[in-house]
């Protein structure tokens, strides 16, 4: 376990480093802070709640945008992939949604549904999708023919070839997808709380932004790129390996 951890935390130990030496040659102090300037602020935030409520608000963004991105992405995926006619159809509109820009939907999806949570969700999905559509519909081109042909001799159903047939052998695909999602979903979201919502991570960096406060941005910044990796150490690249296994054995 420590070996395993050993060259990420000596890689994130070189760029503090870095960062170090390059706050030594900076004049402005306010420009680029030391680190160790920013344990105070930190601790501060910490302790008023505010930092652990805007984190909290933006965590909850990214889980309900996730979910949605992943699990419509997956079924209209999936669906391209199994079918060939269904395919042609949707593809143009995968590639128009994958070239709009991000901050068009965003602004139209406020401009729709109004300035709310429901909106401000919308437009994180809607972003998404297309990228994991297109991930799993290559997983779905993917699938054995020999494994179809199994499933049609023991006349097996839908759901049961999707259990344990189909999932399986597309598990490293969803991984990707996942492990992609979650990297675009939450920079997004801090994109749509800048413009459109009171709170979040997104909402105090802007605040702070206005204040000319680099290192509240900082805090902000570190805090919830902690949290991601965090989740990426712990949650996404293990789960990753997992669905390996079975090619492994």
């Amino acid at each position: 376990m420590i070996r395993k951890f050993a060259v990420p935390c000596t890689s994130l130990a070189l760029f503090l480093l870095v960062w170090i030496i390059s706050a030594q040659w900076v004049a402005d102090a306010q420009i680029l802070p030391k680190p160790q300037a920013l344990l105070q602020p930190f601790w501060q935030e910490l302790q008023s709640g505010d930092l652990a409520y805007h984190l909290g608000q933006t965590l909850i963004r990214v889980a309900w945008a996730f979910l949605l991105a992943m699990s419509i992405g997956f079924a209209i995926g999936f669906a391209m992939g199994r079918s060939p006619g269904l395919n042609r159809w949707l593809d143009p509109w995968l590639v128009v949604f994958l070239n709009l820009p991000a901050l068009v939907l965003i602004v139209l999806c406020y401009l729709w549904i109004g300035l709310t949570e429901a909106a401000a969700i919308a437009a994180v999905t809607l972003n998404k999708i297309p990228n994991v559509a297109i991930t799993i519909r290559e997983g779905a081109r993917a699938l054995s023919s020999d494994a179809d042909a199994l499933a049609k001799v023991y006349n097996l159903n839908v759901w049961t070839q999707l259990r344990h047939i189909h999932l399986p052998q597309m598990a490293p695909f969803i991984a990707a997808a996942a492990r992609g999602g979650i990297a675009v979903i939450w920079k997004i979201v801090l994109v749509v709380e800048l413009l459109g919502r009171s709170n979040g991570v997104g909402f105090q960096i802007h605040l702070f932004f206005q204040l000319f406060d680099v290192g509240m941005v900082l805090v902000y910044a570190f805090s919830f790129i902690a949290v991601m990796l965090f989740v990426e150490w712990v949650v996404v690249q293990p789960w990753e390996r997992s669905t390996r296994r079975w090619r492994q054995a």
